[in-house]
């Protein structure tokens, strides 16, 4: 797979969310993790006090998934900073409705 790819990279991206969903219903260590995330991103994107909303968190998903990318992060550790970051945005986008 070229994760340099904008289709690649949203496979990839939706693979990470997809397994992190699912792995942190019997991870207690990873579901607290993500919620640590997700405050973290509450606060850096909630500028204006509301939540943000699905298209706010879809832009910034992209961005540091290409980012991340870039600085040669590859997804092999399911408990990295990067892995847990996506995963976290991914809760995000879920409960956003």
């Amino acid at each position: 797979m070229n994760g340099d790819s904008p289709e690649a990279l949203s496979l990839l991206v939706r693979d990470i969310g997809e397994a992190g969903l699912a792995e942190m219903a019997g991870s207690p260590g990873l579901a607290a993790a993500v919620d640590q995330h997700v405050a973290g991103l509450r606060a850096e994107l909630g500028g204006s006090g509301a939540p943000p909303g699905p298209d706010e968190l879809m832009g910034y998903l992209r961005g540091f998934a290409e980012d991340a990318v870039k600085r040669g992060w590859w997804p092999e550790d399911t408990h990295d900073w990067e892995f847990v970051r996506i995963v976290a945005v991914c809760w995000m986008m879920r409960n956003a409705a």
